[in-house]
């Protein structure tokens, strides 16, 4: 693996691990996609590669830039969990979320592990990896669409979006100003969760400690249908909430709150594999590429924050069914 290699994997890896395009999908379409030392330097499935453990490592990096991201909120969350834990008592909703993180994180901690290996091994191909990237552009078109049918289909008309919170100041881009969503109204939907404000911030942490126990447990299992490159971790988990009734802005939330003890966990079980002489060949590589993937998760973190304030899945659905019919298409002709 070069560093030119290493570096743009790892800029590709920290933009598309947090949309809900498939990083992992990304990351073997691409170098099979370029051909020539690409393929032959990044093939995941290939035997004793340190591919692997090259995208292991760059995503922890992108765990990093989350824990930083939402660094206010994991404090609360964290300290929410050890009084929690001493006082034997759930009151309230910093506690509440705590373990609903908690709760939803284990199906797929379990999946991994039993499946993993096995998935990257079958599936980590390019061909597969295209029908599964296109597959998820359908499943987060149908869910927008479901979710637009059944709004219009309410007996209750729902009312127009309103802008909430203190007015937009010059060039801030109307970032102040949040949409609330079906069932968030008055005080209870605030500003922008993700816009540094604390009380929104809280405010958004009540509503997803509202979920119940089963509800918070299938939005966090969704993240085992992304053990299939090509899915997306987040895409599932927003698609799951999304037909549970959050708000696009409180579900991605949720989705990058539940992906950083993943993520984290995945990296810890993976990175002692650098010590072997395959991933000690290129830890400069890792070096360079976290870097990047860290700094690209984090730009990407600020931008999806504000863009999910007010917009929806459809055009990354509609990117993923174009570049996975697309690749597919290519791939069956070159191969």
């Amino acid at each position: 693996m070069t560093y030119l290699q290493a570096i743009l994997i790892g800029a590709l890896q920290g933009v598309t691990e947090l949309f809900p395009v498939s990083s992992l999908g990304h990351s073997i379409l691409i170098p099979a996609l370029l051909g020539g030392s690409w393929a032959r330097n990044l093939d995941m499935s290939a035997q004793d590669s340190p591919y692997l453990t090259f995208l292991v490592a760059v995503h922890v990096a992108t765990a990093i830039a989350l824990v930083v991201f939402f660094r206010r909120d994991w404090t609360r969350i964290i300290v929410g969990l050890c009084t929690s834990v001493r006082s034997r008592s759930i009151t309230t909703a910093d506690q509440r979320l705590a373990w609903l993180l908690i709760i939803a994180t284990i199906p797929v901690g379990l999946a991994g592990i039993a499946l993993e290996h096995a998935f990257r091994t079958t599936l980590g191909k390019p061909l597969p990896v295209a029908l599964f990237l296109t597959l998820n552009g359908l499943v987060l078109f149908v869910v927008e669409r479901l979710r637009a049918g059944r709004g219009e289909a309410s007996a209750t008309p729902t009312p127009q979006p309103v802008p909430v919170g203190p007015p937009a100041h010059h060039g801030q881009g109307g970032r102040s100003q949040v949409y609330t969503a079906a069932g968030y109204t008055g005080a209870e939907a605030g500003v922008s969760a993700h816009g540094g404000d604390a009380r929104a911030a809280l405010a958004s942490d009540q509503r997803l400690s509202r979920l119940g126990w089963g509800e918070a447990t299938a939005i966090g299992a969704a993240q085992i249908l992304a053990l299939c490159p090509g899915i997306s971790r987040s895409g599932s988990t927003m698609a799951a909430g999304l037909i549970r009734g959050l708000s696009h802005e409180d579900t991605a939330r949720f989705a990058f709150l539940l992906a950083t003890p993943v993520i984290t966990a995945a990296g810890l079980l993976k990175l002692p594999e650098l010590a072997s002489p395959a991933g000690h060949a290129i830890l400069g590589q890792v070096l360079a590429g976290s870097l990047v993937a860290g700094i690209a998760a984090y730009l990407s973190l600020r931008f999806l924050t504000r863009y999910f304030e007010t917009r929806t899945l459809t055009p990354f659905a509609i990117y993923c069914v174009a570049a996975g019919m697309a690749s597919l298409g290519w791939l069956t002709f070159t191969t």
